[in-house]
């Protein structure tokens, strides 16, 4: 790019060592000297000198703490700590890593690093250039208009004007004004009191800017507010002083001398050997062989609900070795032994782990060293040694020798084992003959309990996120479609770099993510909740439950004379013959010949015929389309449990083995699939149907337990909506009580009907309904449904406070909380798109609830798991469906039982009302239920 035309690219470096320091966990030099902080600072560097497209580029820094802004407030900043002891000696080596890289780095005595920033953009942009900003710093976002933009460095995304929008609800010219008036407490800015982000965005958008604000409340009504405004006018001023950014500042370099140039390969290479950045200099191609220095770490046993200390190295991703003899596998114990921790990782041929065999195992004990142990591999060549390609691959190790050898490591309580997504791989051991290991850890789990919501928790996608690294992918190793082959037959010098990567990737993530569960209040959760489920789900997944295939296959076939007594009734109606179970064909008929009103196409041109549109139509008094629904419902049941179930069936057990989804919902909620069972209908004569086929073994009964409307509960206990704490406090019928106050009716002698108003109102109030939604519920006009919400909230003002309190929760944090700290995150929140972001609302307001249903119950299964087998009854816990679960019990001591269970989830959580437990008991889960 032409000179007069430059793309100045400016890093903002004090931020970014403050970002990368609390990051990335603790990290050291081969000096001792901790390095974190520059070894952030120097993977941004390198990925910004592979893909940014600038012509010129700098470092900025701050010069020191005192500023002219000290001479006009000397409070600025002035409670700011210290920096950590840790991060002092990395300012310097930040420095150093800079001129390593060859990049100018500026800094200027009296001036933030900002207001270089500031002054530099403004200046590339007068000569019709352009400037990225990397830095997501919201004190700059003040800055972007066309020409300047801001590059978040940890997430790679662009912030432009939307974002900042999105943020602060103003344009970026309007946000000094927004920050004068909220102050901020980082930087000790006073603002006004009482005023915070959304009020000052509020002001803002209605009267222009700061000054106009200040000259209009004496016109404004009475309030606090406005008293604040002209009592603190002068402090609001003075704040909008300390958070412009100068841009005027002389510039220390001409923009001319901030041309991108290449760094000295040698120089570089010296500097990055020196901290210990080997797998930088390999990425880099600067010739240098990988030396990783893993630090000894002490055997002791971890404390309760602690990780052992370890202290990261800088290491590469490979070469991994493969364990073809039981000496080397013996070194490797040793090794894991000495490090007090071992990351582990199973490969197997099948992803239902009940039926997986496992063709070999990793383990790495230390970043960038691990190892792949072959089993079951059946390669044609041994790729270990040289020779014709017709060798054969029989240099592996036998699986129960191995594992009886790893057995006393896998029982070593002062050995920490480390997986990723630890229920499967424990299910692949037992499978394998080795049932006990302890203590674990989980990644996928540990994540998870931070971040629900906000991505996906499995190993590839951590691994891009927490390391910057892109896996191996097991298409690539074993190839795609057709041409696939199984693992057990890929090469074991591909095998070994795949798996052992796996274990090596585990490790890091472990490193990177255990502190911060303290960091995030997540650690109580991870600890009491979601690890010690990991063997509970694993128990009751390997017990299962029976089914009575003789019943299912009677139920199919009924299914199927019913499915085609409606098909035919459809066609006498339609007056020919068509496939029902053909959305487009149905289409045409509806809606090109039929000509029934409300009919919209799909991207595809097709009619949309899903079921909302059908319910849609069948409301409006039409035939059809209410059988089709019919006919849907009953292949459903038909294809998804009567059939399917069948099939699934463990011929050994004749038992079902469902599998539990533990990190997949937003709220913390189980799913489950192979079989699906969330999703059975629950109050349709359908539904019992299915229950009805699952059933105890002979000289057993179910036992079902059920928290009764624990999600309203969960309601009156966070929103403190006093009529409905009195309501449960006195055990009054819910519904009735609403309806009762909603309505103004006695409770006594109430009709049903409206007893079931009053009830779709109060569930569908958690779900965040709307009138249009509550009257095609209740088969009433929008209007009406209108009357009815508003009429409720009227009653109970608690409960849109807390409504409006949560979804602006949601939009400062990005995530709501359930009363028991899980972070339940809420994409799309601040969306554009009104749809969608009123979608994302009523995932606010619910999640709380929902969320904090799944830990009570969660609780009560881990309480559950631990005590039942002292009470000595003869009992197993089957499943967990929403806020129920089903236990087997010999049927002398089914009441016994039901008494405990109840007694036991009652108490797995207190709140301001009672948890209700309902308990039933029967030969089927229809009839327990």
């Amino acid at each position: 790019m032409p000179s007069e035309t430059p793309h100045l690219v400016l890093v903002d470096g004090s931020g970014f060592i403050f970002r990368a320091f609390h990051a990335l966990p603790p990290m050291s030099s081969p000096d001792g000297v901790p390095v974190n902080a520059v070894y952030g600072f120097t993977n941004m560097l390198t990925r910004l000198l592979r893909d940014h497209v600038g012509t010129h580029l700098a470092v900025i820094f701050d010069a020191g703490r005192q500023t002219f802004r000290n001479e006009i407030y000397p409070q600025y900043k002035a409670h700011r700590p210290e920096p950590p002891e840790d991060l002092r000696p990395q300012f310097g080596l930040i420095r150093d890593a800079t001129a390593a890289f060859n990049v100018p780095s500026i800094e200027l005595a009296g001036w933030e690093a900002d207001d270089l920033i500031a002054s530099y953009a403004k200046a590339v942009v007068a000569r019709g250039g352009r400037c990225t900003i990397i830095s997501s710093d919201k004190d700059l976002m003040q800055l972007i208009c066309p020409g300047v933009e801001l590059m978040d460095p940890m997430k790679q995304k662009p912030i432009r004007e939307a974002e900042v929008e999105a943020k602060f609800g103003v344009r970026p010219d309007q946000v000094v004004d927004v920050q004068a008036l909220m102050g901020d407490s980082t930087d000790n800015v006073p603002g006004v009191p009482g005023i915070g982000a959304k009020g000052a965005a509020q002001l803002i958008n209605e009267y222009g800017t700061l000054e106009k604000v200040l000259d209009a409340a004496e016109g404004m009504k009475a309030s606090k507010r406005r008293q604040n405004l002209i009592e603190f006018a002068d402090a609001a001023r003075m704040s909008r002083k300390l958070v412009l950014l100068a841009d005027d500042v002389p510039l220390p370099q001409p923009i001319e001398e901030l041309g991108c140039r290449e760094p000295v390969q040698e120089t570089l290479r010296d500097w990055l050997d020196t901290m210990g950045f080997h797998s930088t200099i390999q990425r880099m191609g600067l010739g240098l062989a990988a030396k990783p220095r893993p630090t000894p770490r002490p055997k002791a046993a971890p404390a309760e609900g602690e990780a052992p200390t370890v202290t990261l190295s800088e290491a590469s991703y490979g070469p991994y070795e493969t364990v073809t003899d039981f000496e080397t596998l013996d070194r490797w114990i040793a090794e894991a032994r000495t490090a007090g921790v071992v990351a582990v990782d199973t490969e197997t041929d099948s992803l239902n782990a009940r039926q997986a065999n496992m063709v070999g195992l990793s383990l790495s004990v230390a970043p960038g060293k691990a190892c792949y142990v072959p089993f079951l591999h059946e390669g044609k060549r041994d790729l270990l040694q040289d020779g014709p390609d017709d060798h054969p691959t029989d240099q592996q190790l036998d699986r129960a020798e191995t594992l009886k050898r790893l057995a006393p490591l896998m029982r070593d309580a002062s050995v920490l084992k480390i997986f990723q997504n630890a229920k499967y791989d424990l299910t692949v051991f037992r499978k394998a003959g080795l049932p006990e290991i302890t203590p674990i850890d989980d990644t996928m789990l540990i994540s998870y309990a931070q971040s629900a919501g906000e991505h996906g928790q499995g190993m590839d996608e951590l691994s891009q996120l927490h390391l910057g690294h892109t896996p191996i992918t097991y298409d690539s190793v074993t190839g795609t479609g057709r041409k696939r082959i199984p693992f057990a037959e890929v090469p074991l010098d591909q095998a070994t770099a795949y798996a052992a990567e796996d274990a090596d990737v585990t490790l890091r993530l472990w490193q990177v993510l255990r502190p911060q569960l303290r960091l995030r209040q997540s650690l109580a959760l991870y600890e009491e909740i979601e690890r010690p489920l990991i063997e509970v789900l694993t128990d009751m997944e390997d017990v299962g439950i029976k089914v009575d295939a003789v019943e299912l296959r009677r139920m199919s076939a009924d299914f199927e004379t019913r499915m085609a007594v409606i098909e035919k009734d459809i066609h006498e109606q339609v007056g020919r013959s068509f496939n029902v179970g053909s959305p487009k064909q149905l289409g045409e008929i509806l809606f090109d010949e039929m000509e029934l009103p409300g009919g919209k196409r799909t991207k595809s041109g097709s009619w949309g015929t899903d079921s909302s549109v059908l319910e849609g139509l069948a409301e409006q008094g039409h035939d059809l389309p209410q059988k089709i629904l019919s006919w849907r419902q009953l292949a459903k049941l038909k294809s998804t449990y009567a059939d399917a179930l069948v099939e699934q069936m463990d011929q050994g057990t004749q038992r079902v083995h469902t599998s539990f989804q533990m990190a997949i919902t937003t709220t913390g909620r189980l799913s489950s699939n192979e079989p699906n069972l969330q999703n059975i209908p629950i109050r349709t004569e359908e539904g019992a149907l299915i229950r009805k086929a699952f059933v105890a073994a002979p000289g057993h009964v179910l036992v079902s337990a059920d928290y009764s409307q624990i999600e309203l509960r969960l309601l009156a206990h966070v929103a403190k909506i006093e009529p409905l704490l009195e309501a449960f406090h006195l055990g009054q019928d819910i519904h009735a009580r609403t309806a009762s106050e909603v309505f103004g009716i006695p409770i006594e002698g109430m009709d049903p009907l409206t007893r079931r108003r009053a009830k779709a109102i109060n569930f569908g109030i958690i779900y965040g309904i709307s009138a249009f939604g509550l009257g095609r519920q209740l088969q009433i006009s929008p209007g009406e449904a209108r009357s009815y919400i508003d009429a409720y909230f009227a009653r109970y003002p608690g409960i849109r406070a807390y409504m409006e309190r949560t979804k602006e929760e949601a939009k400062e944090h990005g995530y709501v909380l359930t009363p028991f700290g899980r972070r339940c995150y809420v994409p799309g929140i601040k969306d554009k798109n009104g749809a969608r972001r009123s979608y994302a609302e009523r995932q606010a307001i619910n999640a709380p609830l929902q969320g904090g249903a799944a830990d009570i119950i969660k609780r009560a299964m881990v309480r559950l798991a631990r005590k039942l087998p002292e009470t000595g009854l003869k009992a197993q816990m089957l499943l967990q469906v929403h806020d129920e679960l089903l236990f087997e019990v010999q049927e002398q001591d089914a009441q016994a039982l039901a008494d405990f269970v109840r007694q036991e989830m009652g108490s797995a959580a207190k709140l301001d009302v009672a948890l209700e437990v309902e308990t039933g008991i029967g030969p089927s889960w229809a009839d327990a239920h």
